[in-house]
């Protein structure tokens, strides 16, 4: 059981989760995690026991040392961390850690268990996979959502894939058997540029979480540094001619195809976010 902080009664708290792993292509899901515990000044009020879930020799722990010439020994694990952002009238639990390597229904019900001791009313979790699309066009970002009304307010859908899963396919099941409302965006990485980080598809995320909590985040550095790596996968692809190739391909493809993100109201909806921007800044 994880040993929460003291903690204050929570506003309708939402839980956002992220975590690194098969789930988190080029780690776009896990930094938009850091990115709102920098930007919403979230603090940690618990953390999982790692001896009980990770396989150490996979994941090593790391030996660093400070500014103070001490040496300290960090643990691989998942941590809860919360913040009270303040353009938003609720509360947030921000989950950030690791796919275990071993009992994972355990851990989803550990942490499940946590984030209700908060008060967690509705759980986001948030992911990313290598996909054949171009780095020139917008991140496609899809979502699912456990609940009819959830899909029908959100114009998500029901998720219909089927296979192997990872932490996140694991953790929504145990939502949805329990009762708790979730949703779960998917950003996809152009799987030529895997390498972390991919800020782009960071941002796309954000957008989405912008959405559906109807509040402006500070995104800092994030846009210039998308277009740093934009600009950085130009230059690798006009130095391969095969690569170059490629993605004109993919480009064609994803030009001539029906897109949702071309839509009139996903235009609409995205003029909206930038307008708030701007009446935010």
């Amino acid at each position: 059981m994880i040993e929460l902080e003291d903690v204050s009664d929570l506003v309708n708290p939402v839980v956002i989760a992220a975590f690194e792993g098969w789930n988190d292509a080029a780690d776009a899901a896990s930094d938009v995690i850091d990115h709102l515990i920098d930007v919403w000044g979230a603090r940690t009020v618990g953390a999982i026991d790692p001896e009980d879930f990770y396989d150490f020799q996979m994941n090593r722990p790391v030996v660093s040392t400070g500014l103070d010439g001490h040496r300290s020994l960090t643990w691989p694990g998942t941590q809860i961390a919360i913040a009270s952002p303040p353009d938003l009238d609720r509360d947030v639990i921000l989950v950030r850690g690791l796919e275990p390597n071993m009992r994972w229904r355990q851990f989803c019900a550990e942490i499940l268990a946590a984030c209700d001791d908060l008060g967690g009313e509705l759980v986001i979790t948030l992911g990313a996979l290598l996909s054949d699309t171009p780095h020139t066009r917008p991140i496609p970002v899809t979502g699912t959502a456990t609940e009819p009304d959830l899909v029908d307010r959100l114009r998500l859908e029901h998720s219909t894939y089927e296979g192997p899963t990872g932490i996140l396919g694991v953790f929504q099941d145990a939502c949805t058997r329990l009762d708790i409302p979730a949703v779960s965006y998917w950003a996809a990485v152009p799987h030529y540029v895997a390498q972390p980080p991919c800020p782009k598809a960071t941002l796309a995320l954000i957008g989405q979480l912008e959405e559906l909590l109807e509040v402006t985040i500070p995104l800092g550095d994030l846009p210039d540094e998308s277009q740093a790596w934009e600009r950085g996968v130009d230059e690798l692809a006009s130095e391969e001619e095969e690569i170059a190739d490629y993605v004109r391909a993919l480009e064609e493809t994803r030009d001539t195809a029906e897109l949702p993100e071309a839509s009139g109201e996903a235009i609409a909806r995205e003029f909206e976010r930038y307008l708030k921007r701007r009446q935010a800044d």
